[in-house]
């Protein structure tokens, strides 16, 4: 027997700003049936096929080190450095540049709390 993945949760100071930073770089979308609000302790994000969230939990701490987990992304419709140019302008901040000179590598960026994720080139990218 496994286990599945349902929730990534993720806590952090304002869930709602957390959770509209995530739907723009991610397309995920509030649960049908239950909204988030600005004043909600928790802000869920539901990817488009249902089978896993992104749940985001106020709490006390503020982030000081570096994430023991991150979530490395693969854009679907531009390419590695267009998405960056893309999360920068929606409020995420440059942590660490890998790029290598022959267009492999990543960049690593903060969301608005300061939590670390990577941006991996697309699949076009890899195959070409």
């Amino acid at each position: 027997m496994t286990s599945a993945i349902h929730n990534i949760n993720v806590d952090c100071a304002d869930p709602y700003r957390l959770a509209l930073f995530w739907a723009e770089v991610t397309g995920w979308t509030e649960h049908p049936d239950e909204g988030n609000a600005s004043e909600d302790p928790e802000a869920l994000l539901v990817s488009p096929d249902g089978s896993l969230n992104l749940l985001f939990i106020a709490g006390p701490d503020v982030k000081t080190v570096k994430n023991r987990v991150h979530l490395d992304l693969r854009p679907t419709d531009r390419t590695r450095d267009e998405e960056i140019v893309r999360l920068l302008g929606l409020g995420a901040d440059l942590i660490d540049d890998r790029r290598n000179p022959d267009g492999t590598g990543w960049v690593v960026l903060g969301d608005p709390e300061g939590n670390e994720f990577c941006i991996e080139r697309s699949a076009d990218e890899r195959a070409g």
